[in-house]
This record gives structure tokens, C-alpha cells and sequence, in this order.
């Protein structure tokens, strides 16, 4: 299962930058992952500064 993000997100950005695969970008008010391109390692998590990522 990939990991989702949250509307707690505050759009920094941080997550982007640091998922290996590319799997996250900006959405319509806060970031989104691509379940697809997800593998699911959870460095986006780990990074999150309000913890707006859970796995789904």
C-alpha cells in the first residue's frame, strides 16, 4: 500500500524533494503521492514536518 498525504499538509515541499522515485508534486492545495509510482519506503514520512504522511 502507498502512502497518502494528509490535509494536515502545509505545501513545503519537503517530501518532494526527497522521495527517491519522484512519486510526489504539488496538488491542489497540499502534495500528492502517485500510488503507482509509490514503493512504499516511507522516507516522506520520515521528512513530513507535521506529519501529514500515513501509510494508506
Amino acid at each position: 500500500m502507498a502512502y497518502v498525504i494528509s490535509d494536515a499538509c502545509v505545501s513545503c515541499g519537503t517530501c518532494e524533494s526527497q522521495c527517491p522515485v519522484g512519486a510526489i508534486s504539488a496538488g491542489d492545495g497540499k502534495f500528492e503521492i502517485d500510488a503507482d509510482k509509490c514503493i512504499n519506503c516511507g522516507t516522506c514520512a520520515g521528512v513530513c514536518p507535521v506529519g501529514a504522511i500515513k501509510e494508506d
